[in-house]
């Protein structure tokens, strides 16, 4: 879908939102005071349940951030300023939820992808992938700002985790003691 996507604010869009694992409302209320590229770091403001979290941006997506505010101007938020005060709002004020599933649909229907997709859809590839590349559940969960680990737990049974062999602890215990002066074994 990155490849796809014609506009930089489309790519900026779908990249906050599976890169971060972003909630429509949270890539909706992104304002530029948010964005701490110093630190590498979007600080999500008054998310669900009135709770604050910061998640990792990536060098690429920094990268893309600075190129689309050199170009775009935006003044409050991420996306087009000010927020419009009707219902709804359009694509001249901060993106309505409608035009950001607007612009997750169309993309993925350009990229060839069958499926339904929207903005949860990226979030849980987001989720899904951090597991498989081996973080752990409760970081995740931190990440993603879930009150609670069983909400988190239920991307366990969609990953793709390799079948490691099992082991007894005292193996590791001993391989670590094993390269320490004077180690102590049965």
């Amino acid at each position: 879908m990155l490849s796809t996507a014609k506009l930089l604010k489309h790519r900026i869009l779908i990249g906050l939102i599976y890169g971060c694992g972003l909630r429509c409302l949270e890539v909706r209320n992104i304002r530029l005071v948010d964005l701490q590229f110093e630190r590498m770091q979007l600080h999500i403001v008054q998310s669900k349940g009135n709770k604050d979290r910061y998640v990792p941006l990536s060098h690429h997506l920094i990268r893309g951030i600075q190129k689309y505010i050199a170009s775009e101007h935006p003044q409050e938020y991420l996306f087009n300023g000010k927020p419009n005060e009707r219902a709804g709002g359009d694509f001249d004020f901060r993106y309505s939820q409608r035009g950001v599933q607007w612009v997750i649909q169309s993309i993925a229907k350009q990229a060839g992808i069958n499926k339904e997709v929207h903005t949860h859809t990226l979030r849980h590839c987001y989720a899904t992938h951090l597991l498989e590349d081996g973080i752990n559940i409760v970081t995740l969960k931190d990440l993603l700002g879930h009150q609670s680990i069983e909400t988190t737990m239920e991307y366990l049974h969609v990953c793709q985790l390799q079948n490691l062999k099992s082991f007894s602890p005292l193996d590791t215990l001993f391989a670590q003691c094993a390269h320490s002066p004077g180690s102590h074994r049965y």
